[in-house]
């Protein structure tokens, strides 16, 4: 350990990290929500916030050495006087002179009023920035001797109300609560994989020599991460080892009459699916199966194909999606091969309740889960859009049964990814749509070129194509993206789009009244379907050659993907046009969105695209167990210690302290054992 590096000492209190912010010296009540804002409401949250890189030590100068346009450099020097000057309502300007033994310069900070009554004449300061136009623009600094602003330092993630210097500080003063981590790894382990004890790489990560020290801290908190994500996951795997599920045996005449119904082969993805789901359902041991694939890949297929072999064996299948529209999407898709092959399929939601008494298959949302709901001889549940929902919401559909299931997701995620969150589970994909079918055109436009990709749309629609028009998601609340969607509809039938027919779909409308729509839609009764990410997932017309997504920054990249799904279901070329604000309003990371889904259709390049965008504890949401809590590891660099973690998980899934308590407070709540 560095003698810089303050030794913990004392015995570790756990408790004392999940102190509030304002127990720290200093923190009052605005910066106290100031850091809600970031997410940082406890000490525990405060020394997990990871710097996202590291800035360089800036050379120092001195003042009559300064030249414009260079690096940033430091100066030091005296404040002679101090000014502020507010240009407009939300500009401030504070300038300050400047003086060291060779000469003076002015100094600029923006929208930092409140600095003015710091920088009194004789201050001694230490000021990190560039030379433009004469002045000094100030990025960071230190008062009366402080010295860390030149310093190669940790840059957070901050915001205008808590700035990385803030940060910095506030840090400082958690770190001597790094000895209440309990240091859970066995030294042995530590040692063997050549990381630093915990204490220690909390200080290397927030009080770094170099690059190599912040890595080395990194690496270490990424281990223990992964450790209990996989302890975790190995005792889920362990509470399942005694289930048992009835084995299906051999595939059988149903869906063999299913194979030939289809009008068309199945593709080589879909078949080697299928081979491994037939595998599984083989053995009395309940399928744990994701299937993640391309959009309009065919998991649907698949899906059913799945559910029929719990039919031909005398048991029951059902499958759980997360919308009532998605579950009307596939009751409407499913209805017509179950008909034709004589089997009995209902629709349970919130808002349509089928007797599900004499179903052999049932399709419903939450629904399903809920008491009173009877669903006897369940062989197979599949779950679609499944990391939608929880842990104990996908795991309450089989309640005390134990059927083999099949979870379906069309958000691809990266493999690494799949393998950490999902490591209680096998892995099926089917990376590639059906042969013909061609990939989907996407363009980008800001809005005021947006007439040109509506004059596109008329081109499609004139002949005789049909389209969509998605609206942004602009407030939480569904009333008012409805309103917002409703107030689209009708300007865009009053102008682009008064002579064509226009429909309307968002979530607030009747389940009755969706069904019409969207049957209206496929009979080609309408040309239009303007609406809101209600059709991410689930509706499929062939008919529907372009899609119009307005405000296109505002989503993101999985969801726009999806969005683009819905059209090139058929095999004629198909459109995706994206209009957005000016680039120059754009943050970086909307521009990275919208750059990568114009450059490719591949689902799973995109999701290692979102994983750097996004991060690691993002790109899922929060409802996945441990996914929230990767707040060090990289995914795509950490392969071989999530290989390390998955090695060890098994040899340490009864170890007990420290490291039961971190697991348990991880998976707090989640099912872990289920």
């Amino acid at each position: 350990m560095p003698a810089e590096w303050p030794r913990p000492r004392g015995i570790a209190h756990p408790d004392h990290l999940d102190r509030d912010v304002a127990t720290l010296p200093g923190v009052g009540p605005i910066v106290t929500k100031n850091l809600a804002k970031l997410g940082l409401h406890t000490i525990r949250d405060l020394l997990e916030h990871r710097p996202h890189r590291y800035e360089a030590a800036a050379e120092e100068v001195r003042i009559a050495d300064l030249l414009a346009g260079e690096e940033e450099v430091a100066i030091a020097g005296e404040v002679l006087k101090t000014s502020v000057r507010r240009p407009s309502r939300r500009l401030s300007i504070v300038q300050a002179r400047i003086a060291d033994e060779s000469g003076q310069i002015t100094a600029v900070w923006f929208n930092q009023a409140w600095l003015a009554e710091k920088l009194q004449p004789g201050t001694l300061v230490r000021l990190r920035g560039q030379l433009k136009r004469n002045e000094f623009t100030v990025r960071s600094y230190d008062l009366n001797g402080a010295s860390a602003t030149a310093d190669f330092a940790p840059v957070y993630p901050a915001s205008d109300d808590v700035t990385v210097k803030k940060l910095r500080d506030l840090v400082g003063k958690a770190l001597p609560h790094v000895c209440d981590f309990p240091d859970f790894l066995p030294a042995r382990i530590a040692e063997r994989a050549g990381l630093p004890g915990r204490a220690d790489a909390f200080h290397a990560l927030h009080r770094p020599r170099g690059e190599q020290d912040g890595e080395r801290g990194r690496r270490r908190l990424a281990f223990d991460e992964l450790i209990v994500l996989q302890v975790g996951l190995a005792r889920r795997r362990r509470g399942r080892e005694g289930e048992l599920a009835p084995a299906l045996g051999e595939p059988g005449e149903l869906v063999s009459r299913y194979r030939e119904w289809l009008p068309f082969q199945l593709t080589e993805h879909q078949e080697r699916t299928i081979g491994e789901i037939d595998t599984d359902l083989a053995q009395p041991k309940p399928m744990e199966r994701l299937l993640q694939g391309e959009v309009g890949s065919g998991k649907t297929v698949v899906a059913l194909y799945t559910l029929l072999r719990a039919v031909e064996a005398g048991k029951r299948g059902t499958l759980m999606a997360p919308t009532e529209t998605l579950a009307e999407q596939h009751f409407l898709t499913l209805e017509d091969p179950c008909r034709e092959l004589g089997v009995r399929v209902a629709l349970l939601t919130r808002s349509v309740k089928d007797d599900v008494a004499d179903a052999q298959i049932v399709i419903g949302t939450h629904a399903l889960i809920q008491e009173g709901v009877e669903l006897e001889d369940l062989a197979v549940a599949v779950v679609d859009e499944q990391h939608r929902f929880g842990v104990e919401q996908r795991r309450a559909i089989t309640g005390n049964r134990t059927p083999h299931v099949l979870h379906m997701t069309a958000t691809p995620i990266p493999r690494t990814l799949a393998l950490t969150v999902y490591g209680d589970l096998a892995v099926s994909e089917i990376a590639k749509p059906p042969a013909d079918r061609k990939p989907v055109k996407t363009a980008w436009v800001t809005q005021e070129r947006s007439s040109e990709a509506y004059k596109r749309l008329r081109k499609h629609l004139d002949e005789g194509r049909q389209a969509y028009v998605v609206c942004p998601l602009i407030e939480e609340s569904e009333t008012s993206v409805a309103r917002a969607a409703e107030r689209e509809a009708e300007l865009l039938r009053k102008g682009e789009l008064k002579s064509y027919r226009v429909g309307l779909l968002h979530g607030r409308l009747k389940p009755a009244e969706r069904r019409e729509l969207m049957a209206q839609f496929k009979a080609r009764e309408l040309d239009v379907l303007v609406a809101t990410t209600v059709i991410e997932v689930g509706v499929d017309v062939p008919n529907a050659t372009i899609m119009i997504v307005q405000e296109a920054d505002r989503f993101g990249l999985a969801q726009l993907h999806q969005l683009r799904g819905r059209v090139g279901r058929g095999a004629e070329q198909s459109y995706c046009l994206l209009v957005s604000r000016a680039k120059e309003e754009l943050t970086d990371s909307a521009l990275a969105r919208l750059e990568a889904l114009v450059a490719t259709t591949d689902g799973f390049e995109l999701a290692e695209v979102d994983l750097e965008i996004r991060g690691e504890g993002q790109l899922l949401g929060s409802r996945q167990a441990g996914l929230s809590d990767l707040r060090f590891t990289r995914l795509r660099s950490d392969r071989k210690l999530l290989e390390q973690a998955r090695e060890l998980a098994g040899d340490l899934v009864d170890y007990e302290g420290p490291l039961n308590e971190e697991v348990e407070r991880v998976f707090a709540g989640r099912d872990v054992q289920a």
